[in-house]
């Protein structure tokens, strides 16, 4: 299928030769020899069968002479005409005033580019500060470069605004220009010299073409030669030919041959476009090379009677721009009714937006041009669709993808899809062709179905989702493709004969016994696409003996089969932890796998049929069926290839069947990793069972329990009543081992639970439990803090009963700690639970708390005749203005009022809380509560702390605060009215410099004047001579 479809005449009849062409939106713009240009209205709508141009008006005689060149600027809304060596803009719709460009006088040529460039706008510093950048706004910025005779004249317009026009002086005169974005202008002076000019750095420099290598021309035959005849019989000279391909690239023509050049002046592609002989005119129209060839010049078809098929008028030959091999040849007349011969002009610049191009047919002969006249002929591309179907159906798929690649998405809404489905299609061709991790890279990539992929294995691999290699490309969304008998048989013979060794040792493996692409129909794009380099390449045939020998040199690879199945091992695993995590995001793991439907009960035309899409995008239940053929696949790859891995693959969670390898890991005494199987499946209870058995084969202790220890670490609440079934013997063996099953971070169980039934092995394992609750995890719940105040009373109780003093020394301090450092329990229930006669610190403790502090005060004197405790405790809790500011006077009162018949003397320790706590007190009633025989020696720091009254002491304070408030404001009064007089003259006695209009410091006493930076210096010399 040819990309254009046959020409379809536009406008008919021109009396006047056509000289120029410009299209602008749906407006066609012709200049003829005579200076007229004529509007036509165009409608190219491809189910158009009307007319495509019609006739809007006519401008007789806009110029004198011919027009050479039309263009238009949309920013100013002008034609651009280019006659008898000048450039004149005319003002659309009504072509008046016209404005001629002075300065592009002498003009053989010019050339239009317009974008959108983000120019910086200037900001006035002085009133937004020297930090702020500068912004950048989008302008529409078109130039129009003017070739002159030896210089170039840049005209600019931003946003429509006309700038200083610039001219730069050039060796030569260029006679065709072509943009190259807004970096670079290739100029042609000649059809051998060509030159790059930089917008950027003001520079022209020379383009070097490369010498046409001998292969390609030897490649051409006798075309080359034929039409050198006749282009030096006709004497002529050639016009430079150049378009413009793309932003950063422009095609040349020298001779037959077209080089690609890039901004930086050196060739951007090392292939070159190879024509039968040069041509006359070419043209861009994205991604095809069009090219108006010479009659005699191009065959019309590739068959090898070629030469006898050479067309005597003018041809258009279409090469693709991505492989510059020819894929269309349009010979004249077009249409199957005869017409004089006619020459073709190609004058419509080059377009990578719009798919159809205009040229013009004028018949040589005279008499036939003066009767019928020239025609515009409007060549459109067949839809983009069609193109890249026809490649898929030949196979090209690297082909089509390149086609797809240069085609805008605004055109082809689709386009990502297509590209996925084509891409795909690639990938199983390489497959097929052996380049199995480029195939899976791209499976990866696209995220296809694993069914699928894995269908492209063999039974061994695949099962029952393996398919015949004739139907992989209808999987993928391909074609199904009725191949010739012949060329069947061929294929598989071939294959049967390259694929025997593999045959021999495995199931067929991928790739083997299948047959070649279809033929391709001659004339379609796929054959046209092959360049003529094709039949100078060395061919991959080699002799037998050879090859024989060099295959014994060489080391020995791997079978295809192998090969592949190791490429599905990167597969695999790049699938299963994002399957998994898109499981997991869906609350599913392989642990349910007893309540989910399994891969047996879907058909393969079902698992098929899934989705290649993001994992994100696909349901539960697709995502279920994913995972459970990835993990079936992985399982039987590690059985033909990798079997050391199957423990690895069991230690992971998968979707296997446990029965399918618990028997094979029992007899291959693979305990741990079969341990790890029953943990991915929850089934417990046989992994604990199995550990306990492993366990009696073991003699240290830390190697007998920890298995069993670190797994019930990892069991959930869920699982708490397995964990306390199985932690039991565990305790009987080491209580301190099996305390850390409680203490893991990995999980969090029940804590009430945990602590009722570590309460049953042991209350002071409990009390363990419940400290690290509190510290650890630190738990604020006062249930947890009773609980732990209820045991530590419990074990204390419990060790006096039995007699255990060192346990009741242990827990009964803890309990006392606890007590006192601790807010969060009840109160008042310990202080319920506490025996009336017994564990009197405690109770003081809590009496405490209840804030009923002369009842605590009152058992550490009485009950424990602890008098440190007391005072201790007194200081704990006092705090001045406040309702506990008369706790030292409560314990004063204690001691000299004793309310219980005590056997020692209270007074020493009164006085020594007067001594210790004086300014504590209240110096009147302690003073009451004073025996009558205590001496005023006793009491003597007491009574001197009494008689500082504060209101006395702070009289005395304010009122020499006072007066020295009042002598540094008259000191201050004085040093402010002293002057000084700094003139010019005066030097600083520091540094001996002229003080000028610095900033000065002036010394007390005698006002020395100094620089403000010498102060320091001058006074510290001020203050030795004072000393």
């Amino acid at each position: 299928m040819a990309p254009f479809l046959t020409p379809k005449v536009a406008v008919t009849g021109l009396t006047e030769r056509v000289e120029s062409l410009a299209v602008q939106g749906d407006r066609l713009y012709i200049g003829t020899v005579t200076g007229s240009v004529s509007t036509y209205s165009l409608d190219e709508s491809p189910d158009h069968d009307d007319e495509v141009a019609t006739l809007v008006e006519t401008k007789k005689n806009l110029v004198r002479r011919s027009i050479e060149q039309l263009g238009f600027i949309k920013d100013i809304n002008s034609l651009v005409v280019l006659s008898e060596s000048s450039i004149t803009l005319f003002p659309l719709p009504n072509f008046a005033p016209p404005t001629p460009l002075q300065k592009a006088k002498a003009a053989f040529s010019f050339a239009i580019y317009s974008s959108i460039q983000h120019i910086s706008d200037t900001v006035d510093q002085s009133t937004t500060g020297d930090f702020e950048r500068p912004k950048s706004i989008p302008t529409l910025v078109t130039y129009l470069a003017a070739g002159c005779r030896r210089k170039l004249v840049i005209y600019s317009w931003k946003d429509g605004e006309a700038q200083q026009a610039k001219e730069v002086p050039l060796p030569h005169s260029p006679r065709t220009m072509a943009f190259m974005g807004h970096e670079a202008i290739c100029l042609a002076y000649s059809s051998t010299e060509f030159a790059l000019y930089s917008l950027t750095t003001n520079t022209v420099s020379d383009l070097t073409i490369p010498q046409k290598p001998a292969m390609a021309a030897a490649g051409v035959g006798a075309l080359t030669g034929l039409s050198s005849y006749m282009t030096l019989a006709l004497g002529a000279k050639a016009k430079p030919c150049m378009a413009k391909i793309s932003e950063k690239e422009v095609l040349l023509v020298k001779d037959n041959a077209g080089i690609f050049f890039g901004p930086d002046g050196k060739p951007s592609r090392t292939a070159t476009v190879d024509w039968p002989g040069p041509p006359d005119e070419f043209t861009y129209v994205k991604p095809y090379v069009l090219s108006a060839l010479p009659p005699g010049t191009a065959p019309t078809s590739t068959s090898d009677s070629a030469q006898s098929s050479l067309p005597q008028s003018s041809v258009i030959q279409i090469r693709s721009g991505i492989s510059l091999s020819s894929v269309q040849t349009i010979t004249f007349p077009f249409t199957s009714s005869t017409a004089p011969h006619s020459t073709v002009r190609l004058l419509t610049p080059s377009s990578t937006a719009k798919a159809t191009s205009y040229f013009v047919t004028t018949p040589v002969d005279r008499n036939a041009a003066a009767s019928e006249g020239s025609s515009v002929w409007l060549l459109r591309m067949r839809p983009w669709m069609e193109q890249i179907d026809e490649l898929v159906e030949a196979g090209a798929y690297a082909d089509a993808l390149a086609l797809l690649e240069s085609i805008d998405s605004s055109a082809l809404p689709d386009k990502d899809k297509t590209r996925a489905r084509i891409r795909a299609l690639h990938a199983v061709s390489q497959f097929r062709a052996g380049i199995y991790d480029e195939a899976i890279n791209t499976f990866i990539s696209l995220e296809v179905n694993p069914a699928k992929v894995v269908a492209l294995y063999p039974e061994n691999v695949a099962g029952r989702l393996s398919v015949p290699a004739d139907e992989w490309i209808p999987l993928f969304g391909g074609p199904r493709k009725v191949q010739d008998s012949t060329s069947s048989q061929s294929d598989l013979a071939k294959d049967k004969d390259t694929d025997s060794d593999n045959a021999s040792t495995h199931n067929k493996s991928p790739g083997e016994g299948l047959p070649d692409r279809t033929a391709t129909p001659v004339g379609s794009i796929r054959e046209k696409l092959k360049t003529s380099l094709d039949a100078f390449m060395p061919s991959g045939s080699k002799d037998p003996e050879t090859a024989s020998i060099s295959s014994v040199r060489r080391r020995p690879k791997p079978d295809a089969f192998h090969r592949s199945v190791e490429t599905l091992l990167q597969y695999l695993p790049d699938r299963r932890p994002k399957i998994a995590a898109a499981l997991a995001a869906v609350h599913i793991t392989p642990s349910q796998a007893h309540r989910l439907s399994p891969l047996s009960e879907a058909s393969a035309e079902e698992l098929f049929s899934l989705p290649d899409a993001p994992l994100s995008s696909l349901t539960p239940d697709q995502l279920l069926r994913f995972a459970q053929v990835v993990d079936t696949a992985l399982f039987k790859s590690y059985l033909i290839v990798r079997p050391p891995l199957l423990g690895p693959l069991c230690r992971a969670e998968n979707w296997c069947e446990v029965s399918e390898v618990e028997e094979v890991l029992r007899s291959r005494e693979k305990f741990s990793e079969l341990i790890d199987l029953y943990n991915g499946k929850k089934m417990h209870e046989k992994a604990l069972a199995l550990l306990k058995q492993l366990s009696e084969k073991e003699d240290d202790m830390e190697d007998k329990l920890m298995p069993s220890i670190t797994y019930l670490q990892r069991l959930g609440p869920e699982y708490l009543d397995q964990v306390f079934e199985s932690s039991q013997w565990l305790f009987e063996k080491d209580a301190n081992m099996a305390f850390q099953i409680f203490t893991s971070e990995q999980v969090e169980l029940p804590r009430k639970s945990v602590a009722d039934f570590l309460e049953t092995i042991n209350p002071t394992i409990c009390a363990r439990y419940l400290e690290y609750l509190l510290e650890e995890k630190e738990e604020r719940d006062p249930s947890f803090h009773d609980r732990l105040a209820e045991v530590y009373l419990h074990v204390t109780l419990h060790a006096k009963e039995v007699g255990d003093d060192g346990t009741l020394a242990e827990y009964y301090d803890k309990f006392l700690r606890f007590l006192d450092s601790n807010d969060y329990y009840r109160v008042e229930h310990i202080f319920g639970m506490l025996p009336m006669e017994d564990l009197f610190e405690a109770r003081a403790i809590l009496l405490g708390k209840l804030g009923r502090h002369q009842h605590a005060l009152e058992i550490y004197v009485y009950r424990l005749n602890d008098y440190g405790k007391a005072e201790a405790y007194c200081k704990r809790i006092y705090q001045a203005d406040s309702p506990t500011s008369g706790m030292f006077l409560t314990l004063l009162r204690i001691y000299l009022r004793p309310t219980v018949q005590m056997a020692s003397n209270l007074l020493q320790p009164a006085l020594d809380l007067i001594t210790r706590h004086g300014p504590r007190l209240d110096s009147a009633e302690t003073l009451q509560l004073l025996p009558p025989l205590v001496t005023a020696k006793d009491v003597r720091a007491f009574l001197i702390e009494a008689l500082r009254v504060p209101i006395f002491d702070s009289h005395v304070i304010r009122e020499i605060s006072k007066a020295r408030n009042e002598q540094v404001a008259r000191k201050l009064m004085v040093l402010q009215s002293n002057r000084v007089k700094v003139t010019d003259s005066r030097i600083c006695p520091q540094c001996h410099k002229r003080l000028g209009n610095s900033v000065i410091a002036v010394h007390a006493p005698r006002g020395e004047v100094t620089h403000y930076q010498c102060r320091e210096a001058f006074a510290g010399r001020l203050n030795e001579i004072r000393r």
